[in-house]
């Protein structure tokens, strides 16, 4: 069973016959269907059907020499809305199967961004025209949430805002410059992690560290596309799973001035969304690629 599962209104299917019942209805009554007829394996298929505001599952395999169709994977998914980034994107097969990994590096989370690709047959067409370059290619990412709580924001007032505004901005500008090979870049962002560690270390002494800390993105465990986010609820709506009728919160986060959004099993939710609060918890990255 997939861990994510629980993430768009599926948390009571525990049994496989419970499981194989849902891909069914995916490959039966699908919204969307994309076919790569030129597969060097035979012609490979994804199934796609929504269960709610633009979260599902998506089966995909492929057709034998006598036209009978083999699932080899499925995955839930949730598309976010807008354009997250348009840094330069790499893309490379998963070993196993005939699945994705993307990767981009955002100078404003200043790591570099492994997620799960959304739509691996239309990647597969695109690129087949050769229409995937890679460069400044529009990503929209998402996250799927198994558990998360949320938190009271931390009190600014208008001018610590733009300061801090300010200087994100003049950090960018900086990683960007040293990434280019700026000695003198560099050495200012060297000197300006120096000073950040010693301020903290004096506030952490008195304050609790989700006071100091206001939002981060951090790679999670092992497995290279969960990360561990904490992101200002810039808005949030609900809606519910057309079969299971389990609620689903939809949140647009902020993280170092990127924004993305996240959808989470209402049962795993701890606390009231509300714009303005936060939300902490651990995410399962996807991405979509807008060709």
């Amino acid at each position: 069973m997939h861990n994510y599962l629980r993430s768009v209104g599926f948390s009571k299917v525990k049994k496989r016959k419970e499981l194989m019942k849902i891909l069914q209805d995916v490959m039966e009554h699908y919204d969307e269907k994309v076919a790569v007829e030129n597969h060097e394996e035979g012609v490979f298929i994804e199934f796609s059907k929504y269960y709610g505001s633009d979260f599902g599952v998506s089966v995909c395999g492929q057709f034998d020499e006598d036209q009978e169709f083999h699932s080899e994977y499925y995955y839930p998914f949730f598309h976010g809305l807008g354009v997250t980034t348009q840094e330069k994107v790499t893309v490379e097969r998963h070993s196993d199967k005939e699945s994705f990994a993307g990767a981009c590096d955002d100078l404003r989370i200043g790591i570099t961004l492994i997620f799960y690709l959304q739509k691996p047959s239309e990647y597969l067409l695109e690129s087949g025209k050769n229409n995937f370059t890679g460069k400044n290619q529009p990503l929209t990412l998402s996250g799927l949430a198994r558990e998360g709580k949320i938190l009271f924001p931390v009190m600014k007032d208008k001018e610590a805002v733009k300061v801090e505004q300010e200087a994100s901005r003049n950090r960018t500008q900086l990683i960007e410059a040293a990434r280019d090979g700026d000695e003198e870049a560099m050495e200012n962002l060297t000197m300006e992690d120096m000073d950040t560690y010693t301020i903290i270390s004096q506030r952490i002494a008195t304050e609790d560290v989700l006071s100091i800390v206001d939002t981060y993105f951090m790679p999670y465990g092992i497995e290279c596309d969960q990360y561990n986010v904490l992101g200002e609820i810039k808005e949030y709506s609900t809606f519910r799973n057309t079969v299971t009728g389990e609620e689903i919160v939809r949140m647009t986060l902020e993280s170092n001035d990127m924004q993305y959004d996240v959808c989470i099993n209402r049962e795993d939710l701890l606390g009231e969304p509300e714009a303005g609060r936060r939300f902490k918890g651990i995410i399962w990255l996807q991405g979509q690629i807008h060709y």
